[in-house]
């Protein structure tokens, strides 16, 4: 029985941060980050959880960004601002956008 109780154990550990983990449509849905017009992630109510979700994502989107920039011979900039304002456009209602004054505003 005590080895049984180790194992749940160390499952319950092993997968908790899984369960516990926020992703990205849980956070927009409680208000914590929202889209910006430049492209990236932003935090709107900063949780230990929110920041470190928006930092792996916009370094995924970068990287992204990045690859996207190089094959059609434009900046960064230009497909980060593209992006940008496409993720804008599809945001639901209820979820925050950042206007180009740097305002959150509910969508």
């Amino acid at each position: 029985m005590t080895k049984l109780r180790y194992l749940l154990l160390a499952a319950a550990l092993l997968f908790s941060g899984t369960v516990f983990a926020l992703d990205l449509n849980q956070a927009k849905s409680q208000g914590l980050v929202g889209e910006q017009p430049n492209g990236y992630l932003g935090v709107v109510k900063a949780t230990p959880e929110a920041v470190e979700l928006v930092s792996d994502i916009n370094d995924k989107r970068r990287a992204a960004y990045e690859r996207i920039a190089k094959q059609n011979g434009i900046t960064l900039e230009q497909v980060a601002n593209l992006a940008g304002q496409k993720a804008i456009e599809k945001t639901p209602g209820g979820e925050y956008v950042k206007t180009p004054t740097g305002q959150w505003v509910e969508k």
